[in-house]
């Protein structure tokens, strides 16, 4: 029997869902206030839009370029600090997710003295804005492929060139955004790449002052995982954190209907978390010997950390079960309890990028929480 693919997508529930998205932009999302911070700095956001100039929107047909919004948390403080103080972390949300999936993450880093930047994938996310004021909603196609593809008679030839496009685009898009940012916090320099309401520029600036882009850390879930690990081999990366994220950027082909891994050491420091029945799965193919991606890569990894969270659900690592619990369960949550989930994840991100961003303490995780 072949094996199914152990990928981290939605079940069949796309009419449920689309219904949801428009309750849940219009009504839910706004009231969310995250979860209380432990650090000593109140958080602030600012937002803009970056523009690549370098590719065409693939999803447009007007000949217009790659636009990635980007989201900024970070301490409200932010003039108090000196130059390049602030290690920088930025995050890719997973399937259908949108840049605020994490919120509570963002927050508690910034809490700490971390300057975070959350990145939608317009198309890929539940909505976003362009530059025109248009709403970005998730591409139809990408939608329904994404619920169908994991499924036990679709050949792994055919997964891998899905996933491997996905994944393309993704990396690109977190790329190019490292790319411009420390850029600009060299140079010091809005240019037009830049779209931001002209009563943002100040802070916008004030954020990339402060930040120091000599300490990037990267950070995702799901499919934002697995773009944050493959981007993470970049040597100006100092740590990568995989939020329950298949690392679909490693995998390099099919053959003889098998999936071929990446084997090349992984030498920056990562950490890897997983849910319960993500972390079976795992176990599953080293019994099976079933080629999978997170044990090859962490196999590999000079410097890598991984723990499993019992009762947990896929979702159960964003904090969409704490702002809409019935569109969290519909996606995949389990029977922990999503506020001690959150708050311990978020207490161990925060304590993986102090070591490895801040060079303070050591970091250490249990088998699992």
């Amino acid at each position: 029997m072949k094996k199914k693919r152990a990928l981290k997508v939605l079940s069949v529930i796309a009419v449920i869902i689309i219904l949801l998205i428009v309750l849940f932009r219009t009504f839910v999302i706004k009231n969310y206030k995250g979860r209380p911070t432990s650090g000593e700095y109140e958080f602030a956001q600012v937002s803009a839009i970056l523009t690549d100039e370098s590719r065409l929107e693939t999803f447009e047909w007007d000949g217009s370029k790659r636009e990635v919004p980007i989201h900024f948390y970070f301490p409200k403080n932010i003039d108090e600090f000196q130059e390049n103080t602030l290690p920088v972390v930025i995050f890719s949300h997973g399937a259908f997710g949108y840049y605020q999936s994490n919120s509570s993450t963002y927050m508690e880093l910034a809490s700490h003295g971390y300057v975070v930047a959350s990145l939608d994938h317009p198309y890929h996310s539940f909505f976003t804005k362009d530059t025109t004021g248009k709403t970005i909603t998730v591409d139809k196609e990408f939608f329904q492929t994404a619920l169908s593809v994991g499924g036990s008679d679709v050949p792994e030839s055919e997964i891998y060139d899905i996933t491997s496009k996905w994944m393309d685009l993704r990396i690109a898009d977190m790329n190019f955004v490292i790319d411009e940012l420390k850029r600009t916090g060299k140079e010091k320099t809005l240019t037009n790449v830049w779209f931001y309401d002209d009563k943002d520029k100040e802070l916008i600036t004030a954020v990339l002052k402060a930040a120091d882009f000599e300490k990037i850390g990267l950070m995702g879930h799901s499919l934002g995982g697995a773009t944050a690990v493959t981007v993470g081999r970049r040597s100006d990366i100092s740590a990568v954190v995989d939020i329950d994220g298949t690392m679909l950027g490693e995998e390099t082909g099919v053959e003889g209907g098998a999936v071929t891994i990446n084997e090349e050491p992984y030498e920056t420091p990562l950490f890897a978390i997983a849910n319960e029945e993500h972390h079976r799965q795992e176990m599953e193919a080293v019994q099976n010997s079933y080629a999978y991606a997170n044990n090859i890569v962490m196999k590999n990894a000079t410097c890598g950390y991984e723990t499993y969270f019992k009762n947990a659900g896929h979702m159960n690592f964003t904090d969409l079960p704490l702002i809409s619990p019935l569109l969290a369960n519909l996606l995949g949550t389990g029977s922990v309890d999503a506020g001690e989930c959150i708050d311990t994840m978020n207490g161990l991100i925060q304590r993986f990028y102090d070591c490895y961003l801040k060079n303070e303490g050591e970091f250490s995780v249990e088998e699992s929480y």
